[in-house]
């Protein structure tokens, strides 16, 4: 393994802010990756993984170690009539494996074209889109323990999956480096048209007319559609969550606003505020709530199209903040900063940002 001083970050953060890591190390193996964390272990360096730099904003040089993981590999575990597992490779592509499962017609993961990244990553997120999420799919992982070098495996059950949340962003945050991830696919697919768009883009076909060849070139033409390209213009995609509220905090911002976006959600709201009371049914609490759509909140208070120096917010589409040259990432972080604030003032309610900082 080479280790590159004062390592250059811009092409490896699709937010291109332009920082530098003390140390950079790329691994291909699982052993150099294991044999890595054992370095490390007992050391007071400050230690990142670093998969795609798709979900990340650096704030500053990294004063510490960085190591990409390049490692690769598809393997089909069990198969019969009905489902296949895969075990993949964590420095795999993530779009590039669901183009590799739409070709072997196994379904899935159509729904979740495009999404940038790599997928070691895609179990800490639990990246979703157009109604599908990782979780749906999901059999396992494989991990390495950064104090003690042991591999783990996590159960769907153990990862404490949420709306782009797990175990992995809490309570084993920085504890543990992803290895290999295990995925359930079908080989009688069953097609997710339940998202509005997708559905007016291919509802008024026959089940026998829909393929999956299909459903994935629709999500890739819906989402250039929304999103800007990071190659164009720098950006992590969505950087907040969709907020999720009761229906007692929805039906009140209804009378206030009606126009507002929102879906029904069954996300459990863990730690209710004020504003956020939990819903009860016969007196008992009920996990039925609303998912606010963050971008019509943010285009509401006056933040669509945005731009104070290179930090902005993109003109199309307002969940996405955009770095147009040589913004730092203090400034996009201030920039999310007064969004908040601003949702927060003219709504009641909190946004809670997607994107990692670093």
């Amino acid at each position: 393994m080479e280790i590159f001083s004062h390592y250059p970050l811009k092409s490896r953060n699709s937010f291109g802010i332009d920082a530098y890591a003390d140390e950079f190390i790329e691994v291909t193996t699982d052993d150099e990756l294991k044999d890595l964390i054992s370095q490390h272990s007992s050391g007071s360096k400050k230690f990142l993984i670093l998969g795609g730099g798709s979900n990340i904003l650096f704030t500053g040089d990294f004063a510490g170690t960085i190591v990409k993981v390049s490692t690769h590999g598809l393997e089909v575990l069990k198969e019969d009539d009905e489902e296949v597992h895969l075990r993949v490779a964590a420095g795999e592509d993530w779009d590039g494996l669901v183009e590799f499962c739409v070709g072997k017609g196994w379904g899935g993961l159509e729904n979740l074209s495009g999404i940038p990244g790599q997928v070691g990553s895609s179990p800490i997120q639990n990246i979703g889109a157009y109604g599908t999420e990782l979780k749906d799919h999901f059999v396992s992982l494989v991990a390495i323990n950064n104090c003690t070098g042991d591999a783990i495996h996590y159960k769907n059950e153990d990862c404490q999956f949420g709306y782009r949340d797990s175990i992995f962003k809490r309570a084993l945050k920085g504890r543990i480096v992803i290895t290999h991830v295990v995925f359930c696919l079908m080989k009688k697919p069953v097609f997710n048209l339940t998202y509005q768009v997708l559905n007016e883009k291919l509802g008024y076909l026959s089940a026998g007319e829909i393929n999956l060849h299909m459903i994935r070139e629709a999500v890739l033409q819906i989402r250039s559609s929304k999103l800007p390209d990071p190659k164009v213009i720098g950006n992590a995609g969505s950087f907040f969550k969709n907020p999720v509220v009761s229906y007692i905090v929805m039906e009140e911002l209804k009378e206030r606003f009606p126009g507002i976006v929102y879906y029904e959600s069954r996300q459990v709201i863990e730690s209710p505020t004020a504003s956020h009371e939990p819903l009860t049914v016969n007196g008992q609490p009920s996990t039925a709530n609303c998912k606010l759509a963050a971008g019509w909140l943010i285009e509401q208070a006056g933040w669509k199209g945005f731009r104070e120096g290179d930090a902005g917010v993109h003109k199309d589409q307002a969940l996405v903040l955009v770095n147009y040259g040589n913004a730092t990432g203090r400034e996009i972080l201030d920039l999310s900063m007064k969004i908040q604030r601003s949702v927060k003032e003219k709504f009641g309610v909190e946004l809670e940002r997607e994107v990692n900082v670093i």
